[in-house]
């Protein structure tokens, strides 16, 4: 698919300072045309940032699984980097020990984004609220504000489009200091002993304190919500750990508390009935995140509760968990493959407000809008990426693979790809005979080869 080149001869503007709106003005500033990077913080703040920086990871900092062999997000992450992405490049600088994830430390990760957009000729940064699009004037947008988009600009947005905005609340986890936790109580493990082997602190309870636990959780006092966000629904992959405790007393041991592949130094010979783990947040170590207690409990209720843990009954926190609002638009009605809005083509979106999840996810709808608005400015190849690979995958769900009524966030993975044949396996396992897991495992492997072979082949044959 080509498209006309735009008569457009200025900068290309990007709205938003997040992942996608960085990696968007990168890839555009890549192309040798002037970009125009708009973010309002420090002058008008989000419920949720804290800093100015550009890629401000504001819930945990994991960007997933680092695997491109055999899970959706690793593949994901691969093509990314095949792809030039500054996000990769910043995260794979700045990671920590994650086991088989890639976690990084959130400061030096975007201040290495930062430095590089300030660092790009062409790249021009503007600090301040944008809040009317109508101002541009059928110049080139890209709108990559965000789920946390300002009111202001959520209204214009509202006006091109003639729909309203669908809203969600995201839950941020909180950051515990180590050296607060109880060391002759926790340990240091990876589930299944994956990565260094003990990439995580560990923290186990036997059946009569995970009741407590699950108890305190339900009793506790939940923050109060204006009523209009009352009916906000939760994006089923961060829900808040109370929230989740709510559909059944042991849904938690086998979700973030589940004690299989881990091993109580303190009781080898008895098994946990749950473990709740950190992950190290930060390059020094010294920060250790609550891997999936995000929550909507009040900040005395967290301190209370979470200090029943065993190990971090003296637990100090850097930073309690929380609550924001998150907007997004019905992409697969209002935009065009190449994230276009249909009625004001001059407009792109990318990121978290087209209704893709997660950091990853957000920087690959960036990369290609970007990509998109570039190429279309030097009237070159726009052809979205095959769905078979992983851009292409969660491009074609954002852009019409979904349905736009019903549609909700999704993150990247396998049910998004057309599937593989099994005879596409790796050669060294053409035939095996394969238990079950073993043939899902072989399926993932060849959805992945296939991935990055389209890839290959699409960069061919859009190189000019």
């Amino acid at each position: 698919m080509n498209t006309k080149n735009t008569p457009n001869t200025g900068p290309i503007h990007v709205i938003g300072g997040g992942l996608a709106g960085s990696e968007a003005a990168w890839q555009i500033a890549q192309a040798d045309i002037p970009v125009v990077l708009h973010e309002m913080r420090p002058h008008k703040m989000t419920a949720a940032h804290q800093t100015d920086g550009f890629a401000e990871l504001v819930c945990s900092n994991s960007l997933r699984a680092d695997d491109h062999t055999g899970s959706a997000i690793g593949l994901l992450h691969e093509e990314l980097r095949r792809m030039n992405s500054l996000i990769m490049q910043a995260a794979d600088a700045t990671r920590v020990p994650a086991g088989g994830a890639l976690a990084v430390d959130r400061e030096a990760f975007s201040s290495r984004v930062q430095i590089a957009l300030h660092g790009t000729p062409g790249v021009s940064i503007r600090r301040f609220e944008v809040t009317d699009l109508h101002k541009f004037d059928g110049e080139d947008v890209i709108v990559a504000s965000g789920p946390l988009t300002s009111d202001a600009l959520s209204e214009s947005i509202r006006s091109l489009t003639g729909a309203d905005q669908m809203a969600f609340f995201d839950a941020i986890a909180p950051i515990v200091y180590k050296d607060s936790i109880d060391f002759d109580k926790a340990w240091y493990q990876s589930r299944y002993d994956k990565g260094d082997g003990s990439d995580y602190i560990n923290c186990a309870m036997n059946q009569e304190q995970y009741n407590a636990f699950i108890d305190a959780l339900l009793d506790g006092e939940k923050q109060d919500f204006k009523d209009w966000e009352k009916d906000t629904p939760y994006f089923e992959g961060c829900l808040p750990i109370e929230v989740m405790a709510e559909r059944g007393r042991e849904t938690l041991t086998f979700g973030p508390m589940k004690p299989v592949g881990l091993t109580n130094p303190n009781a080898p010979d008895k098994r946990s009935y749950a473990i709740v783990q950190l992950r190290q947040d930060n390059n020094l170590g010294s920060l250790w995140n609550m891997v999936g207690f995000q929550t909507k409990l009040t900040y005395g209720e967290q301190k209370r509760i979470f200090r029943t843990i065993p190990g971090l009954e003296n637990a100090e926190f850097a930073r309690l968990g929380g609550m924001h609002r998150n907007t997004f638009i019905k992409s697969p009605e209002l935009l065009d493959a190449t994230l276009r809005l249909k009625s004001h083509p001059s407009i792109r979106f990318a990121g978290q407000i087209t209704g893709c999840e997660g950091y990853v996810e957000s920087t690959a709808i960036g990369l290609l809008a970007g990509r998109f608005a570039a190429r279309q400015r030097l009237d070159m190849d726009t052809t979205p990426p095959p769905g078979t690979t992983a851009l292409g995958a969660l491009l074609g769900h954002v852009t019409g693979g979904a349905d736009a009524e019903n549609y909700q966030p999704m993150n990247i993975n396998f049910g998004l790809f057309p599937p593989a044949d099994i005879d596409d396996r790796p050669p060294e396992l053409k035939g095996k005979r394969m238990k079950r897991g073993e043939r899902k495992k072989a399926r993932k492997a060849a959805v992945c080869a296939r991935g990055l072979k389209a890839l290959s082949q699409w960069i061919e044959d859009t190189a000019s």
